[in-house]
């Protein structure tokens, strides 16, 4: 008997050309003959395509529109129960994997992505028809002893391949299939059956379609087939090993399970792909390897490249981001023109940046992957509140949610947000971490507003009880999560669940958690941390699709689109090696050679998927191929099909192959430079000045600290925004130990150190140095690692200090007290506190300033780092009241970091006067009208980021653009 075995080659329309091959077969026949047709096919998405495709074609009868994982449900099997949701195969998958976990196989927190990667290879030992008994008979002797204890674990995981336990998805599919197959050997179907669409990747449909290609009136119809393909390179793709990464390489394997050579297959339908010397070009660029001999002998028969890449474009961008501005170019002009584009990528950063860039020119694509659900706003508040759970509620958590959209969405938001700014204001003030009923309480005392008792009484019922770390079932879990998203969308007074359950992505998310209320009873009990991983996971796995207001012709598509839909222009981005093909994950439950023996898929099947569906999408009318020379790490490597296109375009210069491709990136690059050039005048348009505001006199500091002053210097901008506009760096809501911190203990140590005794033994000054730092540290820091550290900092600088200290030989005589200047005859005063004055023998003084890191250098002290020249000059002139005017021997910066180091400068009168004569100068020119406080006039490192820099708008400007006086305040 002739089997009856069709194809399309790559760039064919498949669809469409499917829909005209069925007309033209049953042409002859009654219209009621294309009914009885059961037409199965791989993807919801194929078949709305073919039926909008037979109703665009007029009044007629449709065939039999089925899909593989439809079967059972149309066909009823007895005995054959639904199948097992896979939320609850994972939950207790990872019951059972818990004690490998216990036992070391992996950390904890991996538990639930073991139980996906391990429902995973289930479905695929399903699919393959292989029982775990295959694997726990497999030699792993010589292996390691990892791969020997997850063979082991496959005898856990037997019961659940019973015919008696309940069967999953893939174990269901194949269940039907094999009754379908047991059922057509007895009774072959009177009518025909038409598997379209698939490629026969998995077990159970190869076995489906081998079944119908045997039926009286079976047909296979066969997607991208290379007719290009000799019959050596057909031979070549026998091993897996070395050929299952090949695109065609399924369908070598599914014609020998049917008994047929590729010779057999017939063209479906007779309309020709758009460029079939572009698709001998990508077939034999795609040679099994060795390849080279095969391109020596076939490459002389190609056509001239030059007309075969006519229609391609090779477009290699410097980075990402001009990759994404030139395919957004791409996809506009398309749009501009009338034609249909789509970029496809399985880059979804890429994506997301093409989709950025054409919503300035208001292009929203419809983007078949949708937008994550965990990024969402109802994705979003339901994490922030499962990572409450078993923790204390700290000030940032609690503001984080506070400010959420979705939070009082049920009503009255205003106040609600008004009540929120009061709270976030006092807890930076009083830096309390975690805000308890006690800390809101105190809040509430000192506020006169009426409402906030109510809201506090309202944050402390809500939250409440999600600090305890109590080990609870599942569905507890997930009853208090709800309880706690629902009452926080609500708000204090509004209406249940407010606007969190509302809209796509609410929607998405109510079926999310429902699912896993459903399901709650097969978890067991949970820690709270494995119910955030859980919930993590679940709520990580789920896409929205917003498909309203999108632009009818342009689109983003996955590689799985593509193999459906047609469009004029298809742009295949990312072309990089790790994205195109993707890296296969690791297995942490077989190896390469242990699939083999088993008889399961090599990890080089996905990259064959990928490989089929590059060769499909190559085959387009017009392609433009794109890809980033770098990205945000290192330099890239261009995906290996790409890379074999180009080398065999090298090889054929009697084909004209160089040519055509410095034709493919001459064209690449102009989409780059009308990119690059239309960014350059967008930043043109809207380049914000380095600003140098300049208010008037009468509203400029009149007084500054001779810290301020090393500001002023650098950064006139921070003057004028902490002193003119008043503004000021709000605490952080969670106090850490940072270098301002560690500054003021080791100063409030030294200075209560310099109080004691003066004449002890090194060894007693040491050991009264540690105690006081030790009782300081205990009394003002309340991390325990950060005390440790810095009392261990300390330690390794003290006999450093102490010999320091020694050696300086004066009493102190002024610790941590303010003295004040006036610099007449200017409307202004110098103030400053130094950490410490000491009295040299002769009566002159000796100024200390100690450092948590490395002391400025005497060049800095003489641009910048004024700070003590200043005090100095103050101290002559009677600046400190306790002193009067004194005259000054020396300045001293003592550095107690890593290495510690001191910087000492004597002085002299001449010296302080021009110091003084300086900062009159100073202070003269910025008390003119027209001078102006620049931003980053004179940055110590480029890097360093300072408290205005987001006011003003640093990063828009640089430093090596000039400063714009504004005057400002008038």
């Amino acid at each position: 008997m002739t089997q009856r075995i069709y194809a399309m080659p790559p760039g064919a329309d498949f669809p469409r050309a499917l829909v005209l091959g069925l007309k033209a077969r049953f042409a002859a026949q009654p219209p009621e003959a294309l009914a009885r047709v059961e037409l199965i096919l791989n993807t919801e998405r194929m078949r709305r395509r073919i039926t909008r495709l037979f109703i665009d074609e007029g009044a007629g009868f449709l065939p039999l529109l089925r899909l593989v994982t439809d079967l059972g449900a149309d066909t009823p099997i007895p005995h054959l129960p639904p199948a097992v949701p896979p939320l609850r195969r994972r939950l207790e998958l990872a019951r059972l994997i818990l004690p490998l976990v216990q036992g070391g196989l992996a950390p904890r927190s991996a538990l639930f992505d073991l139980s996906d990667s391990l429902a995973t290879l289930m479905d695929e030992m399903r699919g393959e028809g292989v029982h775990p008994d295959a694997i726990a008979a497999l030699d792993v002797a010589g292996q390691s002893q990892h791969w020997q204890r997850t063979q082991q674990f496959m005898s856990i995981i037997a019961p659940l391949f019973a015919d008696s336990a309940e069967p999953d998805a893939e174990a269901r599919q194949r269940r039907v299939v094999e009754h379908l197959v047991r059922s057509w050997r007895q009774t072959p179907p009177a009518h025909p059956v038409i598997v379209a669409g698939s490629t026969g990747s998995r077990g159970t449909t190869a076995m489906l379609m081998q079944a119908v290609a045997r039926l009286p009136q079976g047909m296979l119809v066969l997607p991208g087939f290379d007719f290009d393909m000799t019959e050596a390179a057909w031979t070549a793709l026998g091993d897996a090993m070395s050929s299952e990464d090949h695109p065609q390489y399924r369908f070598r394997r599914l014609l020998d399970g049917v008994g047929i050579t590729p010779a057999d297959v017939q063209v479906w339908e007779a309309s020709a792909p758009p460029d079939p010397a572009r698709n001998r070009l990508i077939s034999l660029s795609l040679r099994p390897a060795p390849v080279t001999d095969r391109w020596l002998v076939e490459g002389p028969d190609l056509p001239d490249l030059l007309v075969a890449t006519k229609d391609m474009t090779l477009i290699e961008a410097a980075d990402p981001r001009a990759e994404a501005l030139a395919v957004a170019l791409v996809l506009r002009g398309a749009a501009e023109e009338g034609k249909t584009a789509a970029l496809v990528t399985p880059d979804r950063n890429l994506a997301r940046q093409v989709a950025s860039a054409l919503d300035v020119w208001g292009i929203v694509p419809d983007d078949s992957a949708g937008r994550p659900l965990a990024l969402t706003p109802p994705g979003r508040l339901l994490r922030h509140v499962a990572r409450l759970f078993g923790q204390k509620l700290s000030s940032e958590a609690l503001l984080t949610l506070l400010k959420h959209p979705l939070t009082a969405s049920g009503g009255d938001r205003g106040n609600h947000l008004r009540l929120t700014h009061e709270l976030e204001l006092w807890l930076r003030r009083k830096g309390a971490p975690f805000p308890d009923q006690a800390v809101l309480n105190a809040w509430v005392d000192g506020q006169r507003d009426p409402l906030a008792g109510g809201w506090a009484d309202w944050l402390g019922q809500t939250f409440g009880s999600l600090a305890a770390p109590s080990v609870l079932p599942l569905a507890d879990h997930v009853a208090r999560h709800i309880a706690v998203a629902e009452a926080l969308a609500a708000g204090p007074a509004g209406a249940s669940g407010g606007k969190l359950w509302q809209g796509e992505a609410g929607l998405k998310a109510a079926e999310a958690v429902q699912g896993l209320q459903q399901e709650a009873p097969a978890g067991g009990d949970f820690a709270p941390m494995d119910y955030r991983q859980l919930f993590e996971a679940v709520i990580g796995n789920a896409e929205v699709r917003d498909e309203h207001d999108v632009h009818p012709s342009i689109m983003i598509w996955g590689t799985l689109e593509a193999r459906v839909q047609g469009a004029d222009l298809l742009i295949l981005g990312g072309l990089n090696d790790g994205i195109w093909p993707q890296i296969s994950a690791p297995d942490p439950w077989m190896n390469r050679q242990m699939r083999k023996s088993a008889g399961l898929l090599l990890p080089d099947r996905k990259i064959g998927l990928s490989a089929h569906d590059y060769q499909q999408a190559m085959a387009a009318r017009s392609v433009v191929l794109t890809r980033s020379t770098r990205d945000a790490e290192a330099e890239t490597v261009p995906s290996r099909w790409l890379n074999r296109l180009i080398n065999l375009m090298h090889g054929l210069p009697d084909k004209n192959g160089p040519v055509a491709l410095d034709d493919m990136r001459r064209r690449g690059a102009g989409w780059l430079r009308h990119s690059a050039a239309l960014e350059a005048a967008t930043l043109a348009t809207s380049a914000t000045p380095r600003p140098s505001p300049a208010p008037p006199v009468e509203a400029r500091p009149k007084v500054l600290s001779v810290t301020a002053i090393e500001r002023l210097i650098r950064d006139p901008y921070a003057i004028y925004a902490q002193y003119v506009l008043g503004l000021r760096k709000l605490n952080p809501l969670r106090p850490e130990p940072d270098a301002r911190l560690r500054g003021q203990i080791l100063h409030k140590v030294l200075e209560t150190f310099a109080q004691g005794p003066r004449d002890q033994p090194p060894e007693v000054a040491r050991a009264r140095l540690m105690a006081v730092a030790a009782q300081t540290l205990a009394a003002e820091i309340p991390w325990a690692a950060a005390r440790l550290y810095w009392l261990a900092r300390l330690d390794h600088a003290a006999d450093f200090l102490l010999a320091f200290d020694a050696s300086a030989g004066g009493a102190p005589v002024v610790l941590e007290s303010e003295g004040r200047l006036a610099l007449t005859p200017l409307d202004f005063t110098l103030v400053g506190r130094p950490d410490r004055i000491d009295a040299l023998a002769d009566g002159r003084l000796h100024i200390i300033d100690y450092k948590t890191g490395a002391p400025p250098s005497a060049n800095e002290q003489q641009a910048f780092a004024k700070q003590l020249l200043l005090l100095a000059a103050m101290a002559e002139r009677g600046g400190f009241e306790s002193l009067g005017p004194a005259e000054v021997a020396r300045i001293s910066y003592v550095g107690l970091g890593t290495r510690p180091a001191a910087v000492q400068t004597d002085l002299s009168r001449d010296e302080l006067g021009q110091v003084w004569e300086g900062l009159r100068r100073l202070i003269t020119a910025y008390s003119l009208p027209n001078k102006g406080y620049s931003a980053r006039r004179a940055a110590q490192r480029a890097q360093d980021g300072g408290d205005y820099d987001h006011l003003s708008r640093f990063g828009e400007w640089d430093l090596a653009s000039p400063a714009l006086t504004i005057r400002v305040g008038q």
